[in-house]
């Protein structure tokens, strides 16, 4: 009997936590990148809008992530991407993610729905016409709302340089271990000023794209907002870096230690 009080007044002291954490993005929320190849050459622009949605009457961010070339490059790799993701508002979970892009001719027209209750990815491979039900890991994340998740999950209060977080993650039409690694607090100059940040390393798949599984580097915001500053990337030919450009509908104070720009 005491062992189940125990229990169960553990789990209240969890669901009481848990409900008193401050979500780090809402609807509205805006975000575009500049993008430059092997620092000079300006490669593109990217951009990640959070909207307020309903799928199959549930109440869900809806995120569009797209991205695309722009000046000299895009005459010889043109690159048009487009991504979405409907995820729970509580939990964060992924209900539906579409995946529909052209990088220099290789094309993927992919929409997927995620059965969370019993943990089943059904797959619409639009290019190839074919449809396949693969099985999932619990609460999995697809690309997308990952970001999302660890936003609003990750005690950065408690990291400690090296720890490790991973994350269970369906690619394309496969289950992915994905793996953060905190590499410490740096100050970075942005446009908007000098800002505190949080220092990680994603460790991604190595080859097509990615030189090696350590080829990215992602710095956020220091702040309850947790916003994707800046991401450098070590392709396989030459280096990709995004930097955030312009920004709107943050839901929380956004720090900066020298400003440059009055918004």
């Amino acid at each position: 009997m005491k062992k189940t009080l125990l229990i169960l007044t553990a789990i209240i002291t969890m669901q009481t936590a848990f409900a008193q954490q401050e979500s780090a993005f809402g609807d509205g929320e805006w975000f575009k990148f500049k993008m430059s190849y092997s620092n000079w050459l300006k490669a593109g622009n990217a951009t990640l809008t959070v909207k307020d949605a309903s799928l199959n009457s549930k109440e869900v961010y809806h995120v569009v992530g797209k991205g695309w070339t722009t000046g000299m490059i895009k005459w010889f790799f043109k690159v048009k991407d487009r991504y979405e993701s409907y995820f729970d508002k509580n939990t964060i979970m992924p209900y539906k993610f579409v995946r529909n892009i052209d990088e220099g001719g290789h094309t993927k027209d992919l929409e997927i729905d995620f059965d969370q209750i019993n943990n089943k990815a059904h797959v619409h491979n639009k290019k190839h016409k074919t449809k396949k039900v693969i099985d999932t890991k619990p609460n999995i994340q697809d690309m997308v709302s990952t970001f999302y998740y660890l936003r609003n999950n990750l005690n950065t209060d408690s990291l400690k340089v090296g720890d490790e977080v991973k994350v269970d993650m369906f690619f394309d039409e496969e289950n992915y271990g994905f793996k953060l690694q905190y590499l410490g607090e740096e100050t970075i100059e942005t446009n908007f000023g000098d800002v505190k940040t949080l220092k990680f390393r994603p460790y991604v798949m190595a080859g097509r794209v990615f030189k090696e599984e350590e080829s990215l580097t992602l710095w956020v915001s220091k702040d309850k907002n947790k916003v994707p500053l800046r991401i450098k990337a070590d392709l396989a030919v030459g280096s990709l870096r995004a930097d955030l450009e312009a920004f709107r509908g943050l839901k929380h104070p956004f720090k900066i230690v020298v400003n440059k720009k009055k918004f």
